[in-house]
């Protein structure tokens, strides 16, 4: 009995000691796609991931802002009743954790981004947002306007992609992130892209790594933009040895 207590007891601090972990999805996306990362890391972490506003079947979907997802991260982190995490953002989502890091670096262990797109423009913006068009989308994409109905009920797909490019339009004319505010930082942080991924280029992301004082950079070789076409494993090993 007594060391069965004794085994429960030092599995409970373990519990404990472990570092709170906070995952971050993109544009367009929800929780459920960093499920299979999640179960990577749970071994190692407390980890918890979230549904931006309108995204995954959160219905707020007014609050549409770089600025509203990170006031939605820490009213997440208030109610968990966490004083500091550490953040896994991708695509938006490390927007988001880098534009949280400015405004709350109190509550920041690290960060880790990936194929967060970081070069904001009038023009970029109107690109990005050309590939936002529902009725095309589903009349030349049907399986994805699928993925995104099925993945963001009982909200529409169709305005949360309306929604999203003007989020988008907004980042291109007002962008919450600038130089100065990268220079500014003091949290740790790694920024990482896939080096085929054709939305985010690597002159972006290693100007921000440059910037980000304390940061540091890697590449994913044969990687993609998209999540799923991301090695799991080999992105929690990246993450794990960068959170220690």
């Amino acid at each position: 009995m007594a060391r069965l207590l004794k085994e429960r007891y030092y599995f409970y601090l373990q519990i404990t000691l472990m570092h709170h972990l906070l995952l971050l999805h993109g544009a367009l996306g929800a929780a459920d796609q960093l499920q299979p990362l999640a179960a990577s890391l749970s071994g190692n972490y407390h980890v918890h991931t979230l549904n931006f506003s309108g995204h995954g079947g959160e219905t707020d979907i007014e609050k549409f802002t770089i600025e509203a997802f990170a006031d939605q991260v820490l009213a997440y982190l208030d109610k968990q009743s966490i004083d500091k995490i550490n953040i896994v953002g991708y695509s938006m989502g490390g927007y988001v954790a880098l534009y949280f890091a400015k405004q709350h670096p109190e509550r920041i262990h690290k960060i880790f981004t990936l194929a967060t797109k970081f070069l904001w423009t009038p023009a970029i913006a109107e690109q990005e947002t050309k590939m936002l068009n529902a009725d095309k989308i589903a009349e030349k994409i049907p399986a994805f306007a699928q993925a995104l109905e099925k993945r963001h009920q009982p909200n529409d797909w169709k305005k949360l992609l309306t929604k999203t490019a003007q989020l988008m339009t907004g980042l291109g004319n007002h962008t919450p992130l600038k130089d100065e505010d990268f220079e500014k930082m003091d949290v740790p942080v790694l920024i990482s892209i896939g080096d085929k991924d054709n939305m985010v280029t690597l002159e972006e992301t290693i100007h921000a790594y440059r910037k980000i004082k304390n940061s540091n950079f890697t590449v994913f070789p044969k990687t993609q933009h998209p999540i799923e076409k991301v090695n799991t494993e080999k992105l929690a090993r990246e993450i794990e040895a960068f959170m220690q």
